[in-house]
């Protein structure tokens, strides 16, 4: 690393742990969920069940994507492949799975789900873990939730290498036009923003977007366009009775960035009109998960430090996404101190950046629920047990971290 982008790094977090945003939004309005004071949200990938257009263009078996799970190979000494679940290979949109996952999240502390919602070929993907799993779950009152669009493009080979080898080209794009992202809009807030259980802030529904890039390029690479398109969004969700609508940008993974990037972005954010910003995975992922954790936080604050919006801590599991990729091996494995234990211990961080941002919902974003193919999950498997949901529980339920703080 360059002598003056270490010192930018130092800067940042300097001051960044110094700083706290002044003129943010200070009104704080959630609703309180099984007395938890903080709404941990954990990301759910909804491949794991069988999809008609799932079936036809990436897992003939009709299992979704346990199909690739299954097939993981260890790429090294000690590499934990395949994963194994403790609960066997569960269909994410079977309602008796859900209610199980809703008592176990709940009781370990987890009171948000979040899920990945995709759209192409002008209609829904994989639409019916959220659908016929969660919201027919009998319990699912005790479980708050929202709308991640993951607005990415998918290539042939991305979701099943066995099925389609070394093709790259593009299986589906996720730009829309005008039409489709009406569209999304309807279907949003028919669907979902009138559950009783939306997770809402300051009573307007939480939309999380994935891929601001491709946001752009939907709208011909022109923030202001952009823009006319999430006010159309706000305009109708107003339209539908609600205060407002709170739009997320979700920055997936990153890295710290430089003076000119860290412009961008934050003109950008503002520009669009965003509400906050998240992230997917927690970012400045290596080999070694101390380090990745260490990265992570340097990028949060620096993000703290240069936007007017609520930036919310994300913490990841680890990583492991081989099964997807056969070139892939051990510098691609996040595979040093990744435990339950450390995991613990950076959540423990991500809780006190929450308490220290009073002005902001103590929302913090796990990775993930069930990212099975890219080894980040809190369901219990046949190595950890219920390790990472203890973990969970330690942190926010049993507040074991805040003992000797004062």
């Amino acid at each position: 690393m360059k002598a003056s982008f270490t010192l930018f790094i130092i800067i940042v977090a300097a001051f960044a742990s110094t700083t706290c945003r002044s003129d943010r939004q200070t009104s704080v309005e959630t609703q309180s969920m099984q007395g938890n004071d903080y709404y941990v949200a954990a990301y759910i990938w909804p491949s794991c069940h069988d999809d008609s257009l799932g079936r036809a263009k990436l897992w003939p078996e009709g299992t979704g994507e346990w199909e690739v799970i299954k097939k993981g190979n260890p790429r090294f000494d000690g590499h934990y492949q395949p994963r194994q679940p403790l609960w066997g290979y569960e269909m994410d949109n079977d309602p008796a799975v859900v209610e199980k996952w809703i008592d176990v999240a709940t009781d370990h502390g987890i009171n948000v789900f979040v899920y990945d919602w995709y759209w192409y070929e002008g209609g829904p993907f994989l639409e019916s873990a959220l659908n016929d799993g969660f919201l027919k779950a009998r319990n699912n009152e005790k479980m708050q939730f929202y709308v991640m669009w993951a607005n990415h493009d998918v290539k042939y080979n991305y979701w099943n290498y066995h099925l389609h080898g070394d093709n790259t080209e593009i299986l589906w794009n996720a730009r829309v036009d005008w039409d489709n992202y009406k569209k999304i809009v309807d279907r949003i807030i028919r669907q979902y923003f009138s559950q009783p259980n939306y997770f809402k802030i300051n009573g307007e529904p939480l939309f999380s977007i994935f891929s601001v890039p491709k946001l752009l390029e939907s709208f011909g690479g022109s923030v202001e366009e952009a823009r006319k398109a999430l006010d159309y969004f706000r305009e109708e969700v107003v339209k539908a009775g609600f205060p407002g609508l709170h739009i997320q940008w979700n920055q997936g993974g990153g890295a710290v960035m430089n003076a000119a990037a860290a412009s961008r972005f934050a003109r950008n954010v503002a520009d669009m009109g965003f509400n906050s910003v998240a992230m997917y995975n927690m970012g400045g992922r290596v080999e070694d998960y101390l380090v990745y954790g260490a990265s992570s936080i340097l990028i949060r604050e620096q993000m703290d430090s240069i936007l007017d919006v609520p930036v919310f801590p994300c913490v990841s599991i680890g990583w492991d996404d081989t099964p997807r990729f056969p070139e892939k091996g051990i510098t691609d494995v996040v595979h040093y101190n990744n435990t339950p234990q450390s995991f613990a211990a950076l959540l423990s961080r991500a809780k006190e950046y929450a308490d220290k941002h009073p002005e902001q919902p103590r929302l913090i974003t796990v990775n993930a629920w069930n990212e099975w193919v890219e080894g980040s999950y809190l369901l219990p498997d046949m190595q950890n047990g219920f390790g990472y949901l203890e973990a969970v529980k330690d942190v926010i339920v049993d507040k074991k971290y805040d003992r000797y703080k004062h």
